[in-house]
């Protein structure tokens, strides 16, 4: 008897709960443990990066470093600045920054520095001077010469 009077207090309540009794059970599924772990605590998604920079573009910002580091230790810091803000356009527009790097490069190469320093400015000079110009014909910047 007892499990009839269970039975009926249940159908009473069905009934006037109507409708909003699917609501009742998603919510008692709900207190369930959840399936997966919550967002909280889950590792974040890595954003997407921009692609690695191609080899030869990375040797000519190494280059480009070099001599900036030597140019501001030998109080040359426009010239330092000026080589690091083409350097730094290489990563956003590459053929307009490796222009600015050549036309820097001009100035660089118009310095006049003391006798001790020489081979060190020339050895720099030239490394970044090789670096733009393999990078120029990869990217088959320069005009064609005629025959």
């Amino acid at each position: 008897m007892g499990f009839v009077v269970v039975l009926l207090v249940l159908a009473g309540v069905v009934v006037m709960m109507g409708p909003k009794l699917a609501v009742a059970i998603r919510r008692l599924r709900s207190l369930r443990r959840p399936a997966s772990v919550p967002k909280v605590f889950q590792s974040r998604q890595r954003e997407a990066v921009p692609p690695g920079l191609n080899p030869k573009t990375q040797r000519v910002l190494l280059a480009c470093a070099r001599l900036s580091n030597w140019l501001r230790a030998n109080d040359h810091g426009d010239l330092a600045r000026e080589l690091r803000g083409a350097a730094a356009r290489i990563t956003s527009n590459e053929p307009a920054g490796l222009y600015a790097l050549q036309t820097v490069l001009r100035k660089v190469r118009a310095l006049s520095v003391d006798e001790r320093s020489q081979e060190r400015w020339q050895v720099l000079s030239n490394e970044l001077r090789i670096a733009v110009q393999d990078r120029f014909e990869q990217l088959e910047l320069l005009p064609f010469k005629r025959p």
